[in-house]
């Protein structure tokens, strides 16, 4: 989205007016009266739907010839928009109201930039995943997701403690080396597959 909204004054012959019929802001912009010919007066008027969340500096701009005159619309903070899109018009006018034109304004604050992208690969998985599921939504599943991964830990944590155990008691004890020997290396390969398989 652009931030300036363009208004060629006198440019096609005098009290003529050249503007874009439409305009997207996410915010305060900025209209640049560019006068091509005479001095001239230019009105500027923000319709009641666009009044609730911006306002002008002045109505009423004075462009002398081959000059051009910056006129900032301050909006609230989108936040404190009654709607995610506002429109409305802004009116432009000269020749005391013989020349007019109407801009379609359209203030929106969602913004490419919300997009998430998703990799493919996750999109597939995840579909894969729905389709054999129980129908709960997918915020649902990251969410338990989360819950679960956390838990799954602890199978293997606690058979590597066993491994460790076995093992230290093994290196300790004379007779039974052969046999703790054997439970640690069974523990730890149960360790090792139930992580795999996580």
């Amino acid at each position: 989205m652009t931030d300036s909204l363009d208004v060629a004054v006198n440019q096609q012959g005098l009290h003529t007016l050249e503007v874009d019929d439409r305009f997207e802001a996410d915010g305060s912009f900025v209209v640049k009266l560019i006068n091509h010919g005479e001095a001239t007066h230019v009105h500027l008027h923000l319709g009641d739907d666009l009044s609730e969340v911006a306002r002008l500096e002045a109505s009423n701009h004075y462009v002398e010839s081959g000059r051009s005159r910056r006129v900032r619309v301050r909006a609230l903070e989108p936040d404190e928009w009654p709607a995610d899109t506002v429109r409305g018009k802004l009116k432009v006018v000269v020749a005391h109201g013989n020349t007019r034109r109407f801009v379609d304004v359209v203030f929106d604050r969602t913004t490419d930039d919300d997009h998430v992208e998703i990799d493919p690969e996750l999109a597939a998985s995840g579909s894969s995943a729905s389709g054999s599921g129980s129908g709960s939504g997918s915020g649902s599943r990251s969410t338990a997701g989360a819950g679960t991964s956390a838990l799954r830990l602890i199978p293997v944590a606690a058979l590597g403690l066993v491994a460790v155990l076995l093992a230290t008691g093994a290196l300790v004890g004379t007779e039974v080396d052969l046999a703790l020997g054997g439970f640690a290396v069974a523990a730890a390969a149960l360790c090792a597959a139930t992580a795999y398989l996580l």
